[in-house]
């Protein structure tokens, strides 16, 4: 994707990357299954409270790249070109979430 210039759908599949590692890990600890954006920040963020591995970064990635994932899907105009510097920033911090999400597992 970055190399065809897809930078805004580059930064979009490294939000939903994560965002379904989340739902796993939630589902994995709780039995529970948790659909919106908001709801698996919450769930997330109660989960893990206590575990010091999620640092700050890790902890701030899904509401980072949401932003990605709303240009994406239907920003125009001003403020809506993702550069090639925020997706790959994006798609490195999706893999190192990933990661997490496999090991808090």
């Amino acid at each position: 994707m970055l190399t065809l210039h897809y930078h805004e759908a580059a930064g979009r599949a490294a939000w939903l990357a994560g965002f379904h590692a989340a739902q796993a890990l939630i589902f994995e600890k709780t039995g529970r299954t948790v659909r919106s954006h908001k709801g698996v920040n919450v769930e997330l963020h109660r989960i893990t409270k206590d575990d010091p591995r999620p640092g700050i970064d890790m902890r701030a990635f899904l509401g980072r790249t949401y932003n990605l994932k709303a240009i994406a899907d239907c920003k125009t105009g001003p403020g809506s070109d993702v550069s090639l510097e925020t997706a790959h920033d994006a798609i490195t911090d999706g893999k190192l979430f990933v990661d997490l999400m496999v090991e808090l597992m």
